[in-house]
C-alpha cells in the first residue's frame, strides 16, 4: 500500500508539472500572436511638427529592419499628437495607457512634456522611452526608474562646446537662446566650461518660442563686437533667426558656434547657404564613419528620399534601445522589473557610435562632436571636425 501510495503521488506530481509546462508553453504561444503595443507621444502638429515626423521615420525605418518584430512577438505603434502642450502631453499619455492598454511609452518632444507626464508613468510604472526632451532635471532631480533617456541631456551636449569655443573660436561670445528649459539649461552648460576656459560673455538674449523678427536681437550682436555667437534654437525659430542673420551680413563677420539643433539638417534644407560654415556640437554627425551610421544614411535616402537628421536618429534609437530589451526579456513584457533592468543595462552600435544607458542616471552615455556646415553634391549638411570624446552626465 505505501508503495502503490508513492507511485500515486509521483504520477501526481508529474501531471501537474506537464499542466504547468502546457500552461507557459500556451501562455508563450499566447504572447507571441499578441503585438507588444508601444504608444508613441510626439508632436505631429504646430512649431515642432517636423521633429516629431523625423523622429517616428527614424522608430519605423529600425522596425522595418527587423521585421518588425522583437522578442518574437509583432510591434505595434499607437501614435498621439503631443501638440507642443504639457497638458495635452499628458491626457495623450494617460489615454494610451488607461484605453488603449499599451506595454509601454515612448516619444516626448519637450521637455516641460516630460516633466509633467513623470509623475504619471512613475506611478503606474510604466517603462517610458524619451526619444528626444533633453532638460536635465529628466534623468536628475526628477528622474524615475521607469524612465530612460536615449537622446542627451542638455549638460551632456553643451558643456563640452564651451572649452572648444574657448580654445577654438574666440573668447568673447553672445548668446542667444530660446527662453525654455531646453534653451536656458543649454547655455548654462555652455557658459560653466566657456567660462572656466577664460571666455566672456559679452550679451545674453532669451527669445520666446515662435519669435518672427530676430533684428533687435541682430542689432545687440552688431554692438556686442564678439568673437562668435552661440545659440539655442530649433525648428522655425531657428531658420528665421539663420536667414536674418545672413540678410544682417552677420555671417561673414561673426561665426556661428551653436547648438545642434540650429544647423539640423531640416534647417539647412530651408536655409542653404545662408549657414555655410557655421559649427555646432551634437550627438550625431553625417559623415561619421562607421558601418551602422552608412546604413542608417542609406536606409533613410531610400526610403524618404531626402537627407536624415540628428531626430531621425535619436527615433532610431529609440527603438533600437527598445527592441533590445524587448528581446532581453524574450518578449515577456509583462515582467515590468526584468524589462526596466534590460533597459537600464541596453548598450547599441548607434548611427552616432557606441552608445549605453548610464544606470545610475536612466541617462545614455555617448559621444559629442563638433561639425561645420558644408555643401556636398546637392545638399547641405554638418561634417565632422572634431570628437569631444564620450560624455556622461553627472546626474547632479
Amino acid at each position: 500500500m505505501e508503495k502503490l501510495g508513492r507511485r500515486q503521488v509521483i504520477k501526481a506530481g508529474l501531471g501537474l508539472l506537464g499542466a504547468a509546462a502546457a500552461s507557459r508553453f500556451s501562455f508563450a504561444l499566447g504572447q507571441g500572436s499578441q503585438p507588444i503595443r508601444i504608444g508613441v507621444v510626439l508632436s505631429y502638429s504646430g512649431p515642432f511638427a517636423r521633429l516629431g515626423q523625423e523622429i517616428t521615420r527614424g522608430m519605423e525605418l529600425y522596425l522595418e529592419k527587423v521585421g518588425g518584430q522583437a522578442g518574437g512577438r509583432p510591434i505595434q505603434l499607437l501614435k498621439e499628437d503631443e501638440e507642443a502642450d504639457p497638458a495635452v502631453a499628458v491626457r495623450k499619455v494617460r489615454k494610451l495607457v488607461e484605453q488603449d492598454k499599451v506595454d509601454l511609452l515612448a516619444g516626448i518632444i519637450l521637455s516641460s512634456s516630460a516633466y509633467a507626464v513623470r509623475d504619471y508613468v512613475h506611478e503606474r510604472q510604466i517603462p517610458t522611452v524619451v526619444a528626444n526632451a533633453a532638460a536635465n532635471d529628466i534623468t536628475r532631480a526628477r528622474k524615475s526608474p521607469y524612465v530612460f533617456r536615449t537622446s542627451i541631456s542638455a549638460w551632456q551636449q553643451h558643456y563640452p562646446m564651451g572649452v572648444w569655443v574657448a580654445r577654438n573660436v574666440g573668447k568673447r561670445v553672445f548668446v542667444v537662446a530660446l527662453d525654455y528649459a531646453f534653451g536656458k539649461e543649454s547655455t548654462a552648460a555652455f557658459k560653466e566650461s566657456f567660462l572656466e576656459a577664460g571666455g566672456q560673455v559679452v550679451g545674453e538674449v532669451y527669445s520666446p518660442l515662435g519669435t518672427t523678427d530676430f533684428s533687435a536681437v541682430i542689432a545687440r550682436i552688431t554692438a556686442s563686437r564678439p568673437d562668435a555667437v552661440f545659440g539655442v534654437l530649433s525648428g522655425s525659430d531657428a531658420v528665421i533667426f539663420l536667414r536674418q542673420y545672413a540678410q544682417f551680413g552677420l555671417n561673414r563677420a561673426i561665426p556661428l558656434a551653436v547648438s545642434g539643433e540650429v544647423t539640423d539638417e531640416n534647417v539647412l534644407e530651408a536655409i542653404g547657404e545662408a549657414a555655410l560654415g557655421a559649427k555646432s556640437c551634437d550627438h550625431w554627425v553625417y559623415t561619421l564613419n562607421n558601418s551602422a551610421n552608412r546604413e542608417f544614411v542609406q536606409a533613410y535616402r531610400r526610403k524618404y528620399g531626402g537627407v536624415p537628421n540628428h531626430f531621425a536618429v535619436r527615433g532610431y534609437d529609440a527603438m533600437q534601445f527598445i527592441v533590445d530589451a524587448i528581446n532581453a526579456v524574450r518578449g515577456d513584457v509583462s515582467n515590468r522589473r526584468r524589462l526596466v533592468e534590460a533597459l537600464k543595462t541596453a548598450k547599441i552600435i548607434s548611427p552616432r557610435g557606441f552608445v549605453q544607458m548610464d544606470p545610475e542616471t536612466n541617462n545614455a552615455t555617448q559621444h559629442v562632436y563638433v561639425r561645420e556646415v558644408v555643401r556636398m553634391e546637392n545638399f547641405f549638411t554638418n561634417r565632422l571636425i572634431a570628437d569631444l570624446g564620450t560624455v556622461r552626465d553627472p546626474g547632479k
